[in-house]
């Protein structure tokens, strides 16, 4: 199940920039290095929110096991892990920021 899950997603990232294209093909023919910028910029972006999605179940994950082990901790688990899905996601925020600026 958990193959199925991951191939759409990555079929989902390659291929859905093609259906949006299709009105710049005859510039995709020059060759030029400026019409690769999309698709980086696309790819960029779609592994970033990749890995912060992963970062953050993992980071979910692991305080809610803590805190089931242990619930009188939740006060000193539960702001850390706060703070780092914050970080988490910032970080996709940054990649989305960069991807936009590249295209420009």
């Amino acid at each position: 199940m958990k193959v199925k899950t991951i191939l759409m997603t990555v079929a989902g990232v390659l291929f859905t920039g093609m259906a949006f294209a299709q009105e710049g093909a005859a510039h995709a023919a020059s060759g030029s290095i400026g019409d690769l910028a999309g698709l980086g910029a696309g790819l960029g972006l779609g592994l970033a929110a990749l890995g912060g999605g992963i970062g953050q179940g993992k980071t979910a994950a692991a305080a809610l096991e803590g805190i089931a082990r242990n619930p009188a901790a939740s006060d000193k688990v539960f702001t850390p892990m706060i703070i780092g899905l914050a970080l988490i996601e910032s970080l996709v925020l940054y990649a989305f920021v960069i991807a936009f600026l590249k295209i420009k």
